[in-house]
């Protein structure tokens, strides 16, 4: 029987998950505060989430697994605990922002798993801006690799290739294979030696590349120099009194020197700077001099003492408030082939540490100089420019002419597109990666305005959690045609159906697909892999499809589910 699973929340991401679980044949009773049109009463129960009476109706007592997938922490928090109380084996799958909270209950709750919207949906914004055409993540060898799909047309380089000739290769690992005709499982076409042909897809995960991030010398210095129109711009009220302060000493300097042949240069600059600044200074140059030039000094004293408290204040202003913060950081900015991330949202930090490193040259734009991520960001080293970044010479200075591409990840999608619309009206080759809360609306837009990706988190995040909520601890997933697969590790014990077995054999027979074995301290991947015999203590990673995994629920006891 399969298991029964309840989705608690069905917000935008809720329901996006609610939907999609039942469209991989799930058992799965949905729980929200308010009717949703078009669910029937037997699939949506209608009350507060944190009532024991709501969750009762849900059936919780006979569920499997619980989603918790509204967008309150609080409110998560106190489902999940109502929820053990009424069933305290039941397996919790948790939708936290504060992903602290979520990694202390992981440790804390036994059956619990905590993930983050945000954490799910920045990986595929920071590949969708290197320029993948992403449609998920997996994690493998201790890394995030980006998931992407490659359909077989007529011009394609790989029409007629065998798909033995692929699958050796350790950068590139084939995750699911799909032919235009008929069903055969990528080990058997793999095996069978058969060939690629038009319409047939394949899923692949890339192995991603870390850059350089190490820079000479001369490099920098470089930066340095080119930054200096930018300390002009940023510092120039500062520049302009300094000049006017040394304008009016030269000018009292040459007076009293031009009066008084007897008084040496020094002397006389030496009571200018004295009588301006109000330290006081050599009286002598001007006890015998005319009343007229008793009463420059006295201007002089007037206007020095206003230009130096305009002068302090602003200096003031600019090391001690934010303007020399700014300024560092518009000194910082990159000059070519960087990242531009408009908006420190959940989102936009992951993507900006992410970015950062790989390597990747960042600069942040963002309004609210309060912002809680600021700080983060400029931790790592991120300039962060205080501004808007619909603004064209926001832009110009973030040096968009050079970008390598914009991301505009604020969490508000009407500024998102506002921002998008202006970096390309200004620079159309450069690329734009737009973040849209609203799955339909962000396929609509994609086709409106004809940027590189709309994404939105909902659409990114929800595979993960209905897969997690399928089985397991998921190491990645992706949709095709409406279909979940899903990747995980599975450790081989001595009572696992797949112990004794050669990897082939019970992929064909299981119909999933191994990626590879860790086993002795070492991992196999390829044609090893294939012709190795499972034993107790080994780790398989395998993708296989979302409506399969109960089935392995079935033949192996949940412990055998590994990270």
């Amino acid at each position: 029987m399969k298991p029964r699973i309840i989705v608690c929340g069905l917000s935008r991401t809720g329901y996006k998950i609610f939907r999609l679980l039942r469209q991989q044949g799930a058992l799965v009773v949905g729980v929200h505060h308010q009717p949703i049109a078009g669910e029937s009463s037997g699939d949506l129960i209608v009350g507060d989430l944190q009532a024991a009476s709501t969750l009762t109706a849900a059936g919780i007592q006979q569920a499997h697994t619980l989603v918790i997938a509204g967008p309150d922490d609080e409110v998560n928090l106190s489902v999940m605990m109502q929820a053990r109380m009424l069933n305290p084996q039941i397996r919790i799958i948790n939708r936290f922002f504060n992903t602290n909270l979520g990694d202390r209950l992981d440790k804390a709750v036994p059956n619990h798993l905590s993930l983050s919207v945000a954490g799910l949906a920045a990986p595929v914004f920071t590949f969708a801006a290197l320029g993948n055409q992403v449609i998920g993540q997996i994690k493998l060898f201790k890394q995030t690799w980006p998931i992407y799909e490659e359909y077989i047309d007529k011009n394609h380089p790989w029409v007629g290739r065998k798909l033995s000739d692929l699958w050796n290769d350790r950068s590139r690992i084939m995750i699911y294979y799909m032919p235009f005709k008929g069903e055969m499982d990528l080990v058997s076409a793999v095996l069978s030696g058969q060939e690629l042909k038009v319409g047939d897809r394949l899923i692949l995960g890339t192995q991603p590349c870390i850059r350089s991030t190490h820079k000479s010398r001369f490099t920098k210095l470089l930066k340095v120099l080119t930054s200096l129109r930018q300390f002009k711009k940023h510092a120039q009220s500062v520049v302009v009194m300094t000049i006017v302060l040394l304008i009016i000493i030269v000018i009292a300097t040459l007076t009293y020197t031009s009066t008084n042949t007897n008084i040496s240069i020094i002397d006389a600059l030496y009571f200018a700077v004295g009588m301006i600044t109000g330290a006081g200074g050599n009286d002598k140059v001007v006890e015998n001099a005319p009343d007229s030039i008793k009463l420059f000094t006295v201007l002089m004293m007037l206007i020095g003492a206003a230009v130096i408290g305009l002068l302090y204040a602003l200096l003031n202003d600019f090391v001690l408030g934010s303007r020399f913060k700014q300024f560092w950081d518009a000194a910082r900015v990159p000059r070519r082939n960087h990242y531009i991330v408009c908006g420190l949202s959940g989102i936009g930090i992951k993507v900006v540490e992410q970015l950062s490193k790989s390597g990747h040259e960042v600069v942040v734009i963002e309004r609210d100089s309060n912002n809680k991520y600021v700080n983060t960001a400029r931790g790592a080293g991120i300039p962060v420019i205080y501004a808007d970044a619909s603004f064209s010479a926001t832009l110009k200075v973030a040096n968009l002419d050079s970008a390598a591409a914009v991301l505009a990840v604020t969490g508000n999608d009407a500024t998102n597109l506002e921002v998008a619309l202006k970096a390309k009206g200004m620079t159309p080759q450069v690329p734009v990666i737009v973040h849209y809360a609203e799955p339909d609306f962000a396929h609509m837009a994609q086709e409106v305005f004809d940027f590189e990706a709309v994404l939105s988190p909902a659409e990114l995040a929800a595979p993960a959690f209905a897969a997690a909520a399928l089985g397991g601890k998921i190491l990645g997933n992706g949709i095709t045609a409406d279909s979940l697969w899903v990747a995980f590790a599975t450790l081989i014990t001595p009572v696992h159906p797949f112990c004794g077995q050669q990897v082939k054999d019970v992929a064909m027979s299981a119909e999933f697909v191994p990626l590879y074995l860790e086993t002795n301290s070492q991992t196999l991947h390829g044609w090893d892999l294939l012709e190795t015999n499972l034993s107790g203590g080994d780790i398989l990673y395998i993708t296989t499809h979302g409506t399969r995994l109960y089935q392995l629920w079935r033949s192996a006891p949940p412990q055998v589910i590994a990270s």
